[in-house]
């Protein structure tokens, strides 16, 4: 019997494909995209004036010490964010996740109200987290601190979750039939088979809170982010040119520093 010829999509595959290009073009009809006025030489001269302002950026010994601490400030607030969230990611992952050993009914109660509680915590903007809880943290990276670690939390939780999920159940099953109990059972079975992975996501959130970091700062949260609205508002170009080469410099050493920690792990 001749093989048939392999095709390129199913019927299914063809019709979401469709309905992806489609909600595409609607999305061009129904904005008001005006490409031309962007593109138009009047366009390119306002910008142009704007870049220049930036030039030069204030380099003077007192404002550079006050970005580079505002620097260490963000990146203290990043790490611990990311730390608690992995920490607490991790704890809610465990009742989240149809896990070796829990298919009993007080599991799957479990189950579901945590799923709810990792969906609502990262559904809601990290930026709107940190506006609601300076109410009760006050000004400063407190707060933004808090805003990453509650956000990533719900990030974190669900990635952990589905890495539980999917690892093989062959090592836990060997300890269960033994007697083994489920924390024994995740510590020895599962964790060794997820940890890799754990790693490598939390590495990754570390990196985009890095820049979350430096915009919680604009509604208070301290960090590079507050000295940036600061003289923004202020129109200080040539100390907001400054901030934003801090900025540049801070997320390419975080990305530098997560690839090597990577490829060592690896």
């Amino acid at each position: 019997m001749t093989p048939r010829p392999p095709t390129l999509l199913s019927g299914r595959a063809l019709g979401v494909v469709l309905s992806l290009l489609a909600l595409v073009i609607a999305s061009f009809v129904t904005l008001d995209l005006q490409w031309a006025q962007m593109f138009s030489l009047d366009a390119a001269r306002s910008m142009g004036r704007f870049v220049a302002e930036f030039f030069p950026p204030d380099l003077s010994a007192p404002f550079v010490a006050k970005v580079a601490w505002a620097s260490v400030e963000t990146l203290a607030m990043s790490g611990l964010g990311t730390l608690i969230a992995a920490l607490l990611g991790l704890l809610l992952a465990l009742p989240a996740s149809h896990s070796q050993g829990s298919h009993g009914v007080d599991s799957a109660l479990l189950r579901r109200p945590t799923r709810w509680l990792l969906n609502a915590l990262r559904a809601v903007p990290d930026l709107v987290w940190a506006s609601l809880l300076l109410i009760s943290a006050g000004l400063g990276p407190f707060a933004g601190t808090l805003a990453l670690a509650v956000h990533t939390t719900g990030v974190l939780g669900r990635l952990f979750a589905e890495a539980i999920e999917n690892c093989s159940e062959g090592p836990g099953f060997a300890l269960r039939v033994q007697g083994v109990g489920r924390l024994q059972v995740f510590l020895y079975a599962t964790l060794p088979q997820i940890l890799p992975q754990l790693i490598s996501y939390t590495l990754y959130r570390w990196e985009n809170n890095i820049r979350a970091a430096a915009v919680l700062g604009v509604v208070g949260a301290g960090g590079l982010g507050q000295l940036l609205a600061f003289h923004m508002g202020l129109f200080h170009m040539n100390k907001t040119a400054t901030i934003l080469g801090a900025m540049l410099l801070l997320v390419a050493l975080v990305d530098l520093l997560s690839d090597r920690l990577r490829r060592a792990l690896a």
